[in-house]
């Protein structure tokens, strides 16, 4: 998981895999921008390809702390059709704002 910090927003590029086993670091990922008063955050997806429930979750509960501080979480460069499917089935978008 790659982070980066630019001037206005965080950027966090995540792995082939988010699941239960790494889903912590996604949320250190996202505390450590919040520590730095980084609170809209891009996430990239571009080389995602399987996401699991802990990981959904992890989403939409960082997504929900970063807008108590005025943030919140963007997704973008959703490229694999599993993952497209999965944000569709679920209707995140109704919650997390997902560039196409």
């Amino acid at each position: 998981m790659k982070i980066e910090r630019r001037e206005d927003h965080g950027v966090i590029t995540l792995p082939q895999e988010v699941n239960l086993n790494n889903v912590s670091e996604f949320k250190q990922a996202v505390q450590s921008l919040g520590e730095q008063d980084c609170y809209q955050i891009y996430v990239d997806c571009s080389q995602l390809k399987m996401i699991d429930s802990a990981g959904l979750g992890s989403f939409v509960l960082c997504h929900k702390q970063l807008k108590k501080h005025g943030g919140g979480l963007k997704i973008a460069n959703v490229h694999h059709e599993y993952v497209k499917h999965l944000f569709d089935m679920i209707d995140l978008k109704r919650v997390i704002e997902i560039e196409e």
